[in-house]
């Protein structure tokens, strides 16, 4: 009878087991795991844990927005971090995509980006013009502040010393004195955290464009913005002008519409701890950033949430069929 009924019992288990909904695992690609976005992805993974049923995502540390897009290509993620000015290259199949353009859906846009040239005061560069020669990390390797940092300065006919290298061994290599700067993206108005570990015991200054150089920006590269930043971005650092574009979250186009429609849904409707992880996050409207910035077609499950808001969906951001 003992063994009658342990027998049972395990049918009843595996019976269960069979019938339980499979859990969709998701993996997020990020960025560099000393930078400030990185900690944004990792708020973004607790919600989705947390507010998602039968959804379970772990987050990735990448090489960022070229790296992502690659690995989205590939198949070996299902979403992450695109910036808009890549998204759009990347899907339009232009430069270095041309051969290759990588098919993504646009679930958000969380933050405008500023990308700041960031320098050892005693390199004593004070101008773009003088970064000629100059050794220069133009950001990490494949992400999108690297490869803009470089068409940036091919188009206002400027020529560093590029180094490569993650954030960590550049910021190790700016302390010591073995390269003078580097690009970085900021958060908000604010300088990225990197950019503030550098500072703590090495004077840096921030360089500006030119008014002629932002109008040769605004004119010959219209995929990015140019943005005024006011004082204030660290201690001592005075305003600047600078060059910038959005920072998305982009998913693979296979991606199911609920589970993109429930990620964004938890998203927006829960910005404490993404504010709290990424302080440029707070107060900011990202549904409306989204719709304003965005570059790529929306995800129909992110496109199903802003619409049930009310909002009014651009032409260019309509789902792709």
């Amino acid at each position: 009878m003992k063994t009658l009924l342990t027998a049972v019992a395990a049918s009843a288990a595996l019976l269960a087991a069979a019938s339980a909904p499979a859990q969709e695992r998701l993996l997020i690609g990020s960025t560099s795991s000393s930078s400030s976005h990185y900690g944004y992805f990792v708020a973004v993974n607790q919600i989705i844990n947390s507010e998602l049923e039968g959804v379970s995502s772990s987050v990735a540390e990448t090489g960022a927005t070229v790296d992502n897009l690659r690995r989205l290509s590939r198949d070996q993620m299902d979403m992450g971090l695109v910036t808009t000015n890549t998204g759009y290259h990347a899907y339009a199949g232009q430069g270095d995509f041309e051969e290759r353009p990588v098919d993504t859906r646009l679930l958000w846009v969380y933050t405008v980006a500023p990308q700041n040239v960031v320098m050892r005061e005693d390199a004593g560069v004070e101008s773009m013009q003088e970064l000629d020669g100059v050794r220069l990390n133009p950001g990490i390797t494949g992400s999108a502040t690297e490869s803009t940092t470089e068409a940036v300065m091919k188009t206002l006919g400027i020529t560093p010393d590029y180094v490569r290298g993650s954030t960590t061994d550049v910021v190790d290599s700016i302390k010591d004195g073995r390269i003078a700067g580097y690009v970085k993206s900021g958060v908000g108005n604010r300088l990225d955290g990197s950019t503030m570990d550098i500072a703590t015991f090495t004077p840096i200054n921030v360089l500006s464009l030119t008014d002629e150089q932002a109008d040769t920006l605004r004119s010959e590269m219209p995929d990015i913005a140019v943005v005024d930043i006011p004082e204030g971005a660290a201690d001592g650092i005075p305003a600047f002008t600078t060059w910038a574009f959005g920072v998305a979250v982009h998913a693979h186009p296979d991606m199911d519409e609920e589970t993109a429609y429930q990620i964004v849904k938890a998203v927006m409707e829960n910005p404490e701890p993404q504010a709290n992880a990424f302080s440029a996050i707070k107060d900011a409207d990202m549904a409306q950033m989204t719709l304003d910035v965005g570059t790529v077609p929306l995800h129909a499950g992110a496109a199903r949430y802003f619409e049930e808001q009310g909002m009014e969906i651009p032409d260019a951001l309509q789902p792709a069929e």
